[in-house]
């Protein structure tokens, strides 16, 4: 935590120790960015440690060694998740190089696990009971995963609706689950009011600045891939990311500020926000060249994009515009077919993951890329999430009578 400084606002710019504040900022509510000590950091030149997880970069993160959790836990072994080269997509679609960085690898099977991770680690440093959510199942899934592994108490607020698989992995984590008859935003509302009342620490993605940190490091991951090759490009890369609330979007961005300010990457990839056509507060404001957000009433398959007001959609704005990226919606029939294309790369993205492969589809359709352009499409979790989604993305499998005639019947008009 030495190279941990304070926080500085988003909108206003007033920073604060690290003490002084915990969630927003006291004049205006704005999002608060995590600074960190980089000059302090390159004298040092502390490398970056062994493991084969997020803590990997322990160094640029504002939190402690967590070393007494475990090496052999789920906690130790969130994030480091694989990129894959996908030429048979890329040839689809006309692209000479496209890879997915697959984080349905992660504990229990999301990005979330990351800024988690990084939450339930500063959770202990300052002594927290309970570590409380809102989720409709990823960040919930995760909390409840990695606060188990570690025997932190967890509170989860979930809205009634969510799949039926997020809620399963919430309850088998033994969380506490409890599931609000409203939506998302009603569920981020109590369990803030909820963290003020009892004296919880609340996770909420952009609320608490260190879940930005902890999707940050997704981006250190990238930066190291592109550094030794396993990425190859010539020209900057393009990030395509779906987006609800705006914070896995805005952690990538602030992990690839951090990586410049250090002097260790000179050129920010463009990253690309893509939301669904029903929940896209964010996308409407960006093509209309405002910062000031407006909400919407969210209606998307797509739950864990599906936001009415995104907590970080400044942050999640600027990540666009300041990388020369975009904001792109798709509808949700193309968020499905993209999970059956994904598919038949070896992939399966739950809703939220494949909208960022239908955004690469329909940039490419509209010329935002061109044939040259290196591509890497973030898929942030399992199709196993939601099974309902993933079977209305394919046709169903036949059933045939358990003789050969019947199977030679069917190959023969088939194959």
């Amino acid at each position: 935590m030495k190279n941990f400084l304070g926080y500085r606002c988003s909108l206003c710019g007033a920073e604060y120790g690290p003490d002084e504040v915990t969630y927003t900022c006291p004049k205006d509510s704005g999002n608060l960015d995590v600074i960190l000590d980089t000059v302090r950091i390159i004298r040092e030149k502390k490398p970056l440690t062994n493991e084969r997880s997020l803590w990997r970069y322990l160094p640029l993160l504002p939190v402690s060694d967590p070393a007494s959790f475990g090496m052999g836990t789920p906690f130790r072994s969130a994030g480091y998740t694989p990129i894959y080269r996908c030429t048979g997509l890329a040839e689809e679609l006309g692209l000479k190089q496209l890879w997915i960085k697959d984080e349905s690898r992660n504990p229990s099977a999301s990005f979330k696990d990351r800024a988690s991770a990084v939450v339930i680690a500063r959770a202990r440093e300052i002594g927290a009971e309970i570590v409380v959510t809102a989720s409709t199942g990823n960040a919930g899934a995760a909390q409840a995963c990695l606060a188990a592994a570690v025997g932190q108490k967890a509170v989860i607020l979930s809205p009634h609706k969510a799949p039926p698989a997020k809620i399963a992995q919430l309850i088998v984590f033994h969380a506490t689950v409890i599931l609000v008859e409203g939506s998302y935003d009603q569920a981020v509302e109590l369990s803030e009011q909820a963290a003020a009342e009892f004296g919880w620490y609340c996770r909420n993605s952009g609320y608490n600045p260190f879940t930005a940190e902890g999707k940050k490091t997704a981006s250190f991951e990238i930066w190291e891939a592109i550094r030794n090759r396993e990425i190859k490009i010539d020209s900057p890369l393009s990030l395509f990311v779906s987006v609800g609330d705006g914070n896995i979007i805005s952690g990538l961005h602030k992990g690839f500020k951090d990586l410049k300010d250090l002097g260790w990457l000179t050129n920010i990839p463009r990253l690309f926000g893509v939301q669904a056509q029903g929940s896209a507060a964010i996308a409407r404001a960006f093509s209309a060249g405002k910062e000031t957000i407006s909400p919407v009433r969210a209606d998307t398959l797509a739950d864990s994009i599906s936001v009415n007001m995104p907590a970080d959609g400044v942050r999640a704005m600027r990540a666009a515009r300041q990388t020369g990226g975009a904001y792109i919606t798709v509808r949700d029939e193309q968020i499905l077919s993209a999970i059956a294309d994904l598919g038949r790369a070896g992939i399966f993205a739950e809703p939220a993951g494949a909208a960022a492969y239908a955004g690469l589809v329909k940039a490419v359709q509209d010329g935002e890329i061109d044939e040259g352009d290196p591509v890497l499409v973030l898929n942030t979790g399992s199709g196993l999430k939601d099974i309902r989604a993933a079977r209305q993305s394919v046709p169903e499998a036949p059933v045939i009578e358990p003789t050969l005639s019947a199977l030679k019947s069917y190959i023969v008009k088939k194959l």
